[in-house]
């Protein structure tokens, strides 16, 4: 993708050359300080480079109030009259070079791969410290609430043992999250953490995942594997979803507990190890073991202690915080400028349910951050919040009639959001044009009479 650069210059043959030479580059023109605020506002620029003299603002002007926003984007100023104490005021200011007048197209292309070059390289090293240093501690973990304190708290003292884990939650509560934030702040950090989602995989391919294989253990097997417990090994392993494996793989994984070695599938060689068990489920294992359905022993074994996230509904006094979070990272990811959100937006989202917990809201949030064409989120981005929300309060009949309902008001409403345009409200739907008019039809809506 080319690197978008906003020029502004009150010279139009100043920026024809520019355009012309920097052809490797998305070049947008402004003619003004005011057209460059207008442009600057609502898109996101790799750098700057900015005539000293413009008809209603000083070049200068410009640079500081880029700078007085904490915008580590790089500007480059552009002087015809070869004022050094200008372009040394410039630098002072965080300019990262200064042009000269009359210039080579050359010179302006090393400057501006160089500025982009050091920005790129900053942002690197400021997501690798933060990944490093936030992302897995517990600040890393956005929450306020009394609950979200309290667990904190839990688990910086969990993380400074070494006892097994059991962390419940409903689905999308952040369970990995957690695991990861008692690894990364115990004395085992700098070895593996290792996860599996045990639900996504068959049992014998489960086995032969955590604990490796021999060459010719099984058909299939034409080189030897080495399995994920011995990848943690010092480390942690994280078993994510324990509650959906079956009696017969719980046996075998207790036996590995209790004896701190296995043996890979196909081989007779057994394989010490030493690693921390965190495991995490969505479902209540009491109850599980009440039914015959896990093993009372394996329980015990896997629940030293025990840790309970909170579902979003039960902290959402968190939901503005999160929210925050997210149009953070998803407007730097997507190249977008959003400000933020308006008030009705919000109380749509904390008035919502959030079945899918945090996962849910972070997806929501960055779908509004695709779709909108504003730098405030407006609350039409967020209508099958409201529309579900009026289903579970509309009383009606039937499953279907309340069923019907629902998608009448939700997909006619989505096309009065896009003019009736139907590529944008599939984009909005998550589904196909053609799904889309396949549904309109059944349900008796004509795109005409939205228009």
């Amino acid at each position: 993708m080319k690197k978008k650069i906003l020029i502004c210059d009150d010279d139009q043959l100043i920026l024809s050359t520019l355009e012309r030479g920097l052809k490797d580059f998305n070049v947008i023109k402004a003619f003004s300080g005011s057209e460059f605020f207008e442009k600057y506002n609502s898109e996101i620029f790799d750098a700057f480079i900015i005539d000293v003299f413009l008809p209603d603002m000083n070049g200068l002007e410009i640079l500081k109030r880029i700078k007085e926003e904490n915008l580590e984007i790089p500007v480059i100023i552009i002087t015809g009259y070869g004022d050094i104490e200008m372009a040394v005021n410039a630098m002072k200011m965080g300019a990262f070079y200064f042009i000269k007048k009359p210039f080579e197209i050359d010179e302006v292309i090393g400057i501006l791969q160089r500025a982009i070059e050091a920005y790129e390289s900053s942002k690197k090293i400021k997501y690798l410290k933060k990944s490093i240093d936030e992302s897995f501690s517990f600040s890393g973990i956005i929450g306020k609430n009394k609950m979200m304190r309290e667990l904190f708290q839990i688990v910086e003292i969990i993380a400074k043992t070494d006892v097994s884990v059991l962390i419940e939650g409903e689905s999308g509560t952040g369970k990995e999250l957690f695991a990861k934030a008692i690894h990364y702040n115990s004395q085992r950090k700098d070895e593996n953490f290792v996860p599996i989602n045990c639900s996504a995989l068959p049992e014998t391919l489960l086995e032969s995942e955590l604990f490796g294989y021999k060459r010719g253990a099984f058909t299939g097997a034409i080189t030897s594997k080495r399995g994920l417990f011995e990848a943690a090994n010092g480390g942690t392993l994280f078993l994510d979803e324990i509650g959906e494996t079956s009696l017969s793989f719980q046996s075998k994984l207790l036996r590995v507990l209790e004896e701190g070695y296995f043996y890979p599938l196909g081989s007779t060689e057994q394989v010490r190890v030493d690693v921390r068990i965190i495991s995490a489920t969505n479902k209540n294992l009491e109850e599980q073991i009440k039914m015959k359905k896990f093993r009372e022993d394996l329980y015990y074994r896997l629940n030293v202690v025990k840790v309970r996230i909170p579902a979003l509904r039960e902290r959402k006094d968190d939901i503005p915080l999160l929210v925050e979070h997210f149009l953070k990272k998803y407007s730097e990811k997507h190249r977008k400028n959003i400000k933020g959100i308006s008030e009705e937006a919000m109380k749509i989202l904390i008035e919502y349910n959030w079945p899918g917990n945090v996962r849910e809201l972070e997806n929501t949030i960055e779908r509004a951050v695709i779709l909108t064409n504003s730098n405030i989120i407006d609350k039409d981005i967020f209508i099958e919040k409201t529309l579900q929300k009026e289903k579970s309060e509309h009383l009606v009949s039937s499953y279907k009639e309340a069923k019907d309902y629902f998608e009448r008001e939700y997909f006619s409403r989505i096309l009065q959001i896009s003019d009736g345009n139907i590529t944008k409200a599939s984009d909005i739907a998550g589904m196909t044009r053609q799904n889309l008019y396949l549904k309109l039809r059944r349900l008796g809506i004509d795109v005409n009479n939205i228009k």
